[in-house]
């Protein structure tokens, strides 16, 4: 009968090594999963940060020397959203310029190549980069640095 209570106590210490096992593994599961969760929040945090770098930098487009070969338009560092993590760097260079276009009077209107290149960048190093193409058609005097401008109202006269 003592050989008999002996071998239950090794299985039940077996048995009880086996569900600490498990629940080990679970939990480093379950840690994995939840660092996993945060690394992809975070990217597409970086994501938004450089989709956010591409809008202002469209905004701020006229702002670009419209001069061939000229550097580009650097702002660096912006932060973006209510964290304090996330933040853009854009690069916005001049291309070229096209005239002839489609559909419109000759030499009436020339179209104007804009390059932009957007890094938005989050925590757990998180970084994200977009090119963005803009073609801006503008009067021929918009070209060769004298600036865009603006021709007629717009759709902004339909909502005031």
């Amino acid at each position: 009968m003592n050989t008999q209570r002996g071998a239950a106590l090794v299985i039940g210490l077996v048995l009880l090594l086996i569900l600490t096992l498990l629940a080990i593994t679970g939990m480093n599961t379950a840690t994995t999963e939840l660092v996993m969760a945060g690394n992809e929040q975070f990217r597409r945090a970086s994501v938004m940060a450089a989709s956010a770098g591409v809008e202002e930098a469209i905004a701020d487009v006229g702002s670009v020397p419209s001069v061939p070969g000229a550097a580009p338009v650097q702002v660096q560092g912006v932060p973006v959203g209510s964290a304090g993590t996330d933040e853009f760097s854009t690069a916005t260079r001049y291309v070229g310029e096209e005239t002839g276009l489609p559909q419109s009077s000759v030499d009436r209107f020339v179209g104007l190549h804009y390059e932009i290149e957007s890094t938005g960048t989050s925590a757990r190093n998180a970084r994200d980069r977009q090119v963005q193409g803009v073609f801006v058609i503008a009067a021929p005097g918009a070209a060769g640095g004298g600036g865009i401008g603006r021709l007629g109202t717009g759709l902004g006269a339909l909502g005031e």
